[in-house]
C-alpha cells in the first residue's frame, strides 16, 4: 500500500512558519537569558545584604579590647532574635581550646552547616557564598568568613538567611517577564502574518491576472508589479503571445495545405466524373474518400492547434440556444420537440468553431434518429480529485429506436455507419470523440432514459 506524498506547503506558509518559529526562538532564548540574568543580580543584591551584617560582626570581632557581639538586636534587624525566623548568624572559634561557638538566639542550639566542607571555594578577601540546609530544613543562603583577631585567634564568621523571600521575588519576575514575552509573540505572530499578506500582494495579483486570461476574460497580464515580480510578468505576457503567434502561423499552413491537396483532388474528379469506366468510377470514389480524408485531419489538426491558446473560452448558452434552434428548423417537417434544461452556465474551455462542431454533430444524429422529442441537459460539474478545473456536462437523450451496447463503440470509430439509410458520411461522432479527447474532455454513447440513446459529452469549464 503507497503511502500518499504530503502536499507542498504554499510559499505564504513556508515565510510564515519560518518566520514564527524564528521569533518565537528568539524570544524563548532572550527570556531564559534574562531570567538567569535577574536571578544572578537578585542573588548578588542578597548577599550584599548579608555582607553588610557579615562585616558588622567581623569588625567587632576584629576590633582589639572589645566584646564581640552576643545580641542579635546589636544588628539592628529582629528577625536574628526570633526563633528559626531564617536568619542566623554564627561565629566559631577555630583554635583548640578557645572559647566557645557564638550564635543568635534564632539559631535556637543549632549550627549552621559550613560551605569549606561543601568544597565551596573561596573568593576574593576569603569570602565564599553558598546554599546549606537549615536547622527547619529550608534552604539557606550562607555568607562566610574566616578572621585573625591576633591574640583571641581564628574565627569563622558566618550569615545566613532563607531563600524564600528571593525566591519569590524571582518567581513574581519570571511570571511578569512570561506574561510579557507571550503579548510579545503574539504581537509578533500577528505582525508576520500581515506582512507575509502584504508582501505577496502582487503574487495573488499576479495569479489572478494569469486566471483571468486562463478564462478569456483578459489577452495579456496588466497592472505594475513590484522589480522582482516584474520581469516575470512580462515574460508571461511575452509567452502568451508567442503562443498565439505560433497557433496562428499552424492556422495559416494548415489552410494552405487544405488548398493545395484539395485543388489537385478537384481536378481528378472532375476528369473520372467525365469517363464512362469502372476505373473513372473507381478513382471517383477514391478522390471523395481522399477529401472526406483531408477534411477530417486538417480540421482535427485545426482543433488541436486552438485547444492549445491560452485564454480561448467560449460561452456555450448562446452557442447552444442558437443549435436548437437552428435544428428545430432543420427538423420542422417531423415536428421534432427540443426540449432545451440549463442549470448551469459555465464557460468552456476551447474555441467557438469547435464547440459548434461537437454539438452540431451531436443534435443532428439525435434528429435523425429521434421518434418525437430530444432534450437537452447543461450542468456543471466539479472535478473529482479537486486539483483541477470544473467539468461541464452535456446529456442529449432521443426518445428513437437505441442503439444496442455491442455496438455503441464502433458508432464512434471514423467512417463507420451502422445504417446506410441515413444520409451521412459516418465521421460524426469520431469528430466529437476526438475533439472532446483534444480538450481533455470524454465521449460517450449511453442508454437514454427515454429509451432511445444517450449522448454524454464532458468538456472543460473554464
Amino acid at each position: 500500500m503507497t503511502r500518499r506524498a504530503a502536499l507542498p506547503r504554499s510559499l505564504a506558509q513556508r515565510l510564515f512558519v519560518s518566520a514564527a518559529l524564528w521569533s518565537l526562538g528568539i524570544l524563548l532564548v532572550a527570556g531564559l537569558v534574562l531570567s538567569a540574568l535577574y536571578r544572578r543580580t537578585a542573588e548578588q543584591s542578597f548577599d550584599e545584604r548579608l555582607g553588610v551584617y557579615l562585616r558588622a560582626i567581623v569588625a567587632d570581632v576584629a576590633s582589639p579590647g572589645e566584646d564581640t557581639r552576643t545580641e542579635p538586636g546589636q544588628l539592628g534587624d529582629p528577625q536574628f532574635e526570633l526563633s528559626l525566623s531564617g536568619w542566623y548568624w554564627q561565629i566559631t572559634p577555630l583554635d583548640q581550646g578557645r572559647q566557645a561557638i557564638k550564635a543568635s538566639r534564632s539559631l535556637f542550639a543549632s549550627r549552621l552547616p559550613r560551605l569549606e566542607d561543601q568544597g565551596v571555594p573561596a573568593q576574593l578577601g576569603g569570602y565564599r557564598r553558598g546554599y546549606g540546609a537549615g536547622p527547619d530544613g529550608r534552604t539557606l543562603r550562607v555568607v562566610e568568613r574566616v578572621i585573625d583577631a591576633d591574640e583571641e585567634g581564628h574565627f569563622l564568621v558566618q550569615v545566613a538567611a532563607t531563600t524564600e523571600q528571593l525566591e519569590v521575588e524571582i518567581w513574581r519576575f519570571e511570571l511578569a517577564l512570561a506574561a510579557t514575552f507571550v503579548l510579545l509573540a503574539l504581537a509578533l505572530v500577528g505582525s508576520i502574518l500581515l506582512q507575509v499578506r502584504w508582501g505577496l500582494r502582487p503574487l495573488r495579483h499576479l495569479q489572478t491576472e494569469v486566471g483571468a486570461i486562463r478564462r478569456g476574460e483578459g489577452d495579456r497580464i496588466a497592472g505594475s508589479f513590484p522589480p522582482d515580480l516584474a520581469p516575470l510578468a512580462s515574460e508571461l505576457n511575452l509567452l502568451i503571445a508567442s503562443n498565439r503567434e505560433i497557433v496562428e502561423r499552424a492556422r495559416t499552413q494548415v489552410g494552405n495545405l487544405a488548398h493545395a491537396l484539395k485543388t489537385p483532388l478537384s481536378v481528378i474528379a472532375n476528369e473520372a466524373h467525365g469517363e464512362r469506366s469502372a476505373l473513372a468510377e473507381k478513382v471517383s470514389e477514391q478522390a471523395q474518400v481522399m477529401r472526406e480524408q483531408v477534411d477530417y485531419y486538417l480540421g482535427k489538426a485545426r482543433a488541436a492547434a486552438r485547444s492549445n491558446v491560452i485564454g480561448a473560452t467560449t460561452e456555450i448558452s448562446p452557442v447552444l440556444e442558437a443549435l436548437v434552434r437552428t435544428f428545430q428548423k432543420i427538423y420542422r417537417d417531423r415536428a421534432l420537440d427540443f426540449v432545451l434544461q440549463i442549470e448551469a452556465a459555465p464557460r468552456f474551455r476551447g474555441e467557438k468553431q469547435d464547440l459548434e462542431e461537437m454539438l452540431g454533430n451531436l443534435l443532428d444524429n439525435a434528429g435523425k434518429w429521434a421518434g418525437s422529442q430530444i432534450a437537452v441537459t447543461l450542468s456543471c460539474a466539479p472535478d473529482a480529485s479537486g486539483a483541477g478545473p470544473d467539468f461541464l456536462d452535456l446529456t442529449i437523450d432521443d426518445d428513437g429506436p437505441g442503439l444496442p451496447e455491442s455496438l455503441r463503440e464502433q458508432a464512434v470509430k471514423r467512417g463507420r455507419r451502422l445504417d446506410e439509410t441515413k444520409p451521412g458520411s459516418g465521421l460524426g461522432l469520431s469528430i466529437v470523440a476526438d475533439l472532446a479527447a483534444v480538450y481533455g474532455g470524454r465521449f460517450a454513447l449511453e442508454t437514454s432514459p427515454e429509451g432511445g440513446l444517450r449522448a454524454h459529452l464532458r468538456l472543460p469549464a473554464a
